[in-house]
């Protein structure tokens, strides 16, 4: 045993030894991916010295806009694909009510439109003098509140949409209520867009 104890002690070093390359391989590599944002984050200036906006306020500012529109897009294309299967589905047997069960589909692409909105109200306010960090802030909450509640309204709406559209195929009297059910869902889209206009004119 106290002839192999050097072999053990000498694979445990080359084992450890392995390993801090390893983790500080990644560590360079997350460094340099992420760089230009540290570059961003880490700025030393609040306002340009020249009067002019900041990188940290603009760079919230245009990423407020762009997560609205993006996560309500990525809702608005779940409701939508998935209400259309339902539809497709059910239209083979009943091709009579495809248009009466088109309404969750139309319902998801409003979800898009909120989110269209705010970034627009988002991009016309980011300007390149006096846009303070406050603004900046403020334009990236209006876009994650709109953008992620229109992305959780989207998925109600789509899970909805297809199991309401195939049962009101078998039975009619489920219609109403597929309809208030979809309204409720698509009013949490609705509270975010509230709250994201309500950033935006703070900004």
């Amino acid at each position: 045993r106290d002839l192999h104890y050097p072999l053990r002690r000498q694979r445990q070093m080359c084992i450890r030894d392995r390993y801090q390359r390893r983790v500080r391989g990644k560590q360079g590599y997350i460094s340099t991916m992420y760089s230009p944002i540290l570059e961003i984050m880490n700025t030393t200036n609040p306002v340009a010295p020249d009067g002019g906006t900041s990188n940290v306020a603009s760079f919230f500012g245009f990423m407020g806009a762009s997560s609205a529109l993006v996560f309500a897009c990525l809702g608005a294309a779940y409701g939508t694909a998935k209400s259309g299967v339902g539809i497709a589905s059910m239209g083979v047997l009943r091709p009579d009510l495809v248009m009466k069960s088109i309404i969750p589909v139309i319902m998801a692409g409003v979800i898009g439109i909120y989110g269209l909105i705010i970034a627009v109200i988002i991009s016309v306010a980011v300007k390149p003098t006096g846009y303070s960090d406050f603004s900046g802030f403020a334009c990236l909450g209006a876009g994650l509140a709109v953008g992620l509640s229109g992305l959780a309204a989207g998925m109600a709406i789509g899970i909805v949409g297809d199991a309401g559209v195939r049962a009101n195929a078998q039975q009619p009297k489920l219609f109403v209520g597929m309809i208030l059910i979809l309204i409720f869902a698509e009013a949490l889209a609705l509270y975010g867009l509230i709250v994201g206009l309500i950033l935006a004119v703070k900004s």
